[in-house]
């Protein structure tokens, strides 16, 4: 798949970070809830999976999400996300230049973290299809990033690239539509999205608040 930056999803799913192994227990039963006409990003973010349980964590997600319109991204590790065959590989702020993986990414979607402006711009240069900028607001899980950013800071960023940016940190379905009034072409969450007892509800909702 040869990426094309307008058609990308506005719903980016981070995984929970609580898969107890390769078989993907927690990622299943969300993909399970997923609308099907529905289309998202779902970030495979278990650092604490060694390679060859992140490998046949990446083949069971994308075994799962085959019928659904769900990109799979594995975090950091580009040379499994390609031998796995999924979709993409995230990137962290201080990780390998996206431009530096060339013979690994093939047509992989690449995304990069940035908490600056500064950054943002480097990642674009480097060769970054998308990125996740914050944390916006508030939110336990991205307080080791440093303080909110703010709506003005993801105004900032989001016109200073050509690239789509996804707001991340605190997002509610409350404030989700103030990201994309700010520029941003979508939101990721991970705590939103982490009880399947109303993942659906949460994500009818942010999906209603992104497309009005």
């Amino acid at each position: 798949m040869k990426k094309n930056h307008t058609l990308l999803p506005r719903i980016y799913i981070v995984s929970s970070g609580m898969e107890a192994d390769g078989s993907g227990a927690i990622l299943g039963e969300q993909l399970k809830l997923l609308p099907p006409t529905l289309a998202c990003i779902i970030q495979i973010r278990e650092k604490h999976l060694d390679a060859a349980n992140l490998y046949r964590l990446c083949l069971a997600v994308k075994e799962m999400a085959k019928n659904t319109r769900a990109l799979i991204c594995l975090n950091e590790r580009a040379d499994i996300a390609a031998a796995a065959g999924v979709d993409g590989v995230h990137l962290q702020e201080f990780s390998c230049p996206p431009d530096r993986l060339a013979t690994l990414r093939n047509n992989l979607l690449t995304g990069k973290s940035s908490h600056s402006l500064e950054s943002a711009l480097e990642a674009e240069r480097c060769g970054s299809d998308y990125l996740i900028f914050g944390p916006v607001f508030d939110t336990p899980s991205k307080r080791g990033y440093g303080p909110p950013q703010g709506l003005d800071k993801l105004h900032a960023v989001c016109h200073a690239v050509t690239i789509p940016v996804y707001a991340i940190g605190g997002i509610t379905p409350d404030n989700a539509r103030n990201c994309l009034s700010a520029g941003a072409h979508g939101i990721a969450a991970l705590s939103l999205f982490g009880n399947t007892s109303s993942f659906c509800e949460i994500l009818s909702h942010i999906d209603r608040k992104l497309q009005s």
